[in-house]
């Protein structure tokens, strides 16, 4: 390790307990993905805090998305504001860093607070998913601009925070999706595992709500003349469930809207499914299975389909731009005496959406911790410190190039 560097990666150490004051404050703010003032005030408090970047900051407002009710009629769901920072985007290699400031506890939940249980673990809504990783985040740049600084060094980077994640990032794929375009690899700040593994690879994801219309008829006299939504539901939601056989898929039918009188038969019946995909072939597969449905029930006399959702979460296969970023964040853990495991995942993050873009990604660099989404999550102190210097180390690494990475991305990534 060469003397610049330690210099530089040593004023984090002096900065531990105001890395922890962060991750409190933010904790103790409810932003729950539905709760929009809450992520308007995180939100405010996020600008402040990265002012100190002197970056170029904007608000993006997002896009609402389509769905249907229990009713079938259809609605838009909005979005907070996502956040942007951005500096020296004109240089030539330019990194994205990412995390959201949503968290999946409502205003109205019970958890709320944050509790230090004492110097290595903190009890609290969203400390590891995702403020810890916020903190490290915000840290490591600041190491970074005063590297920068001191060095004459140059890396373009961007904050990207989105409002959205919790819930599959609907609103803000679109921007996810061009940002991967402007950069040519990512950082992500998803809760590492509790032992310090990484993930390397993850399945897809996609929630999808399938709206079945039919034709009302009076059971006891007429019954031959109505098109049941609900019988044609149990039969799709079977020819669903068999393709759990197949190898890489998984669905999950989470319920069924509709229904009514039981004398009268149905003309309508929503089937709400979550689909996981281990590869791109199980992902397709998935997507041609439910258009087919589609266009066979649009086929029969008296019932009409209509689909809704997407994947919005590809499968995060390993490519070899993944594999060089994998290698390079283990070099920098060996430096810091830091152990590297790595592990797939059926569950998915922005990682996936922007990997599927083009942008190879490492998208667990935030805090240790584990019970997250539940009253009982937790974060390891000592994981911001050991999180922060091993992220720092990759930035200035690439800043003062002694970390190589093509400035032309790979046909491949």
């Amino acid at each position: 390790m060469s003397a610049n560097l330690e210099y530089d990666l040593n004023w984090l150490n002096d900065h531990a307990a105001e890395m922890l004051e962060h991750v409190i404050r933010w904790s103790n703010i409810n932003s729950g993905t539905n709760h929009l003032a809450g992520l308007e005030r995180i939100c405010r408090e996020l600008q402040k805090d990265f002012a100190v970047l002197d970056g170029e900051m904007c608000n993006i407002p997002l896009p609402a998305t389509l769905d249907v009710d229990a009713a079938g009629r259809e609605f838009q769901t909005e979005y907070g504001q996502a956040l942007s920072i951005r500096k020296r985007m004109d240089a030539p290699l330019r990194v994205m860093l990412c995390i959201h400031m949503d968290t999946v506890f409502p205003a109205d939940h019970a958890f709320q607070a944050v509790t230090q249980i004492d110097d290595d673990r903190l009890h609290g809504p969203g400390v590891a998913d995702a403020r810890g990783g916020l903190a490290i985040m915000l840290f490591a740049l600041r190491c970074l601009e005063r590297a920068c600084e001191s060095r004459a060094l140059e890396l373009g980077w961007e904050v990207f925070i989105n409002p959205d994640e919790e819930v599959g990032s609907p609103g803000s794929l679109v921007e996810l999706e061009r940002r991967a375009g402007e950069h040519h690899l990512g950082l992500l700040f998803e809760p590492g595992l509790p032992d310090g593994s990484l993930i390397s690879t993850r399945g897809g994801s996609g929630n999808f709500s399938l709206a079945l219309t039919g034709r009302p008829a009076h059971v006891g006299r007429e019954f031959e003349r109505g098109r049941s939504a609900m019988h044609l539901a149990a039969r799709i939601v079977n020819q669903l469930a068999a393709l759990n056989e197949r190898e890489g898929i998984t669905i999950n039918v989470g319920a069924i809207d509709g229904g009514g009188p039981l004398n009268v038969v149905s003309d309508r019946a929503i089937i709400r499914l979550n689909a996981r995909a281990l590869n791109a072939a199980a992902q397709s597969y998935i997507e041609n299975t439910l258009a087919d449905t589609c266009t066979e029930v649009n086929a029969m006399d008296g019932h009409i389909a209509r689909l809704y959702g997407r994947f919005t979460s590809p499968p995060k296969e390993a490519d070899d731009a993944l594999r060089r970023l994998m290698r390079i964040v283990e070099d920098c853990a060996g430096a810091e005496n830091i152990p590297i495991q790595w592990r797939s995942s059926g569950g998915v993050c922005d990682g996936n959406k922007l990997m599927a873009a083009g942008l190879p990604n490492i998208d667990t660099l935030g805090a240790r911790g584990g019970n997250i989404h539940s009253d009982q999550e937790y974060m390891l102190i000592p994981s911001l410190l050991e999180r922060a210097r091993l992220v720092a180390r990759i930035l200035i690494g690439l800043a003062e190039g002694s970390i190589a990475w093509p400035i032309t991305k790979p046909e491949n990534a």
